[in-house]
């Protein structure tokens, strides 16, 4: 941790080539940050490296993915913040301007993979660590740093930039940051966030005229999801009068093949997400939205039309099944029933279509705002295909894995223009 405080001192110093106020020193710089602050188990990752000697995985894919000004901007920036009303305006708009950058080298051609979303992930955390280590010159509630911090956070992934225009259909879209990523598997990809990125801002042709897609790229923490950025996402612009034709929420699944599921679940099962906390138990209610109490919402994308597009390289299954708790049971003991029919009547649901992780509650989410806000538009879910590592565990990258990921994210855009 100390190695990636001083690497991001380092940069302040200099930042003043960039034209932006610079810090004097690295003694001010160093006033600016308490490395002694706690991080989350997420961004503590920021040091971990995949074999003795060779450089951090997350500092090392944003230097390459080019994104190192906006950390260095942000950095020197909140140096110099003086009042609460102006870190909260910074933190907005570094958010922005590093979700505004990874969206543009997303739709371009680089030296480093432009289908990449690793670089996103990782300088997102940056921001997010150096708002927790911050120093502020003027008392700072626990309460407000939070604030700061999630603010930063989710104007980085898109959230709160759906910007419809014209007489196009109108899609919304979310993928995944990565996950799992203990070890070598800190080199993780999501193949859902890189098709998001790609997707953000584009129009897609579809059967029935061209259609403007939005996305964002959501978190893999339950703590986010009770704070309700799926709703924030979707919700809001249902609210804002946006008229979405369909929802889809996107996420790895299953090696080998696309999934259309066709049950949400209202359960959580437990699986630890990036901060390594687990949740189990029923998906609580989302604060100040409409929802109705269902236990199992059905997916209303046109999914035979996507089954039978024809998309390739990878097949495309839609999957029925679905778990419930029996009746007179208690949820959560025993063993749930899993079938492909119709949920019963009355029971508690166990597992989704989806699973029962932050998959599967992101359809339930999605659709249970779209429902509560009576919105007509088409919603459900899309598992991608999982991505394979690159076969040398010291690798960060290789052909056959930017292929891969390439291919899962174009076949996402093709299976998007049929909904």
């Amino acid at each position: 941790m100390i190695r990636r405080m001083r690497s991001v001192m380092a940069m302040v110093v200099g930042i003043g080539v960039l034209g932006l106020p610079a810090v004097a020193s690295a003694e001010e710089a160093g006033a600016c940050f308490d490395t002694s602050a706690p991080l989350t188990v997420e961004e503590q990752r920021l040091d971990d490296s995949l074999a003795p000697g060779l450089p951090a995985v997350g500092p090392e894919l944003v230097r390459l993915g080019g994104f190192e000004p906006v950390v260095r901007r942000f950095a020197a920036r909140l140096c110099d913040v003086r009042t609460r009303a102006g870190a909260e305006g910074l933190t907005a708009e570094a958010g922005r301007e590093l979700w505004r950058s990874a969206v543009d080298r997303a739709k371009g051609e680089h030296e480093w993979d432009a289908y990449d979303d690793r670089p996103l992930y990782w300088a997102r955390l940056q921001l997010t660590s150096s708002v927790r280590q911050w120093r502020p010159r003027f008392p700072l509630s626990a309460g407000d740093r939070a604030r700061l911090v999630r603010r930063v956070d989710w104007a980085s992934r898109g959230v709160d930039d759906v910007r419809f225009g014209g007489v196009e259909r109108r899609v919304l879209v979310t993928g995944f940051d990565p996950f799992q990523l203990s070890g070598t598997s800190v080199r993780r990809s999501n193949p859902a966030g890189a098709a998001a990125l790609r997707l953000d801002g584009t129009v897609v042709q579809t059967a029935d005229g061209p259609a403007r897609v939005e996305a964002a790229v959501l978190p893999v923490l339950w703590g986010s999801f009770d704070e309700g950025i799926v709703e924030r996402f979707y919700g809001g612009a249902i609210q804002q009068g946006l008229q979405p034709d369909a929802l889809v929420t996107v996420s790895q699944g299953r090696p080998g093949r696309f999934d259309v599921e066709r049950w949400a679940a209202r359960w959580r099962g437990g699986f630890p997400d990036n901060n390594d906390i687990g949740v189990r138990g029923t998906v609580p209610d989302a604060t100040g939205w409409p929802q109705p109490a269902l236990e199992f919402i059905e997916t209303s994308l046109p999914w035979q039309r996507m089954v039978d597009a024809g998309t390739t390289p990878f097949p495309v299954n839609y999957n029925r099944s679905f778990c419930e708790w029996p009746l007179g049971s208690t949820p959560g003991t025993g063993t749930p029933v899993c079938r492909t029919d119709e949920p019963t009547q009355g029971a508690v649901a166990a597992v989704g279509s989806g699973g029962d992780y932050l998959s599967n509650e992101s359809m339930y989410r999605a659709n249970r705002v779209r429902l509560g806000l009576d919105s007509p538009a088409a919603g459900g879910h899309l598992h991608t295909p999982v991505l394979r590592q690159p076969a040398d565990p010291t690798a960060l990258t290789d052909a056959a894995f930017e292929a891969e990921r390439r291919a899962i994210a174009d076949q996402v855009r093709a299976l998007v223009s049929v909904v």
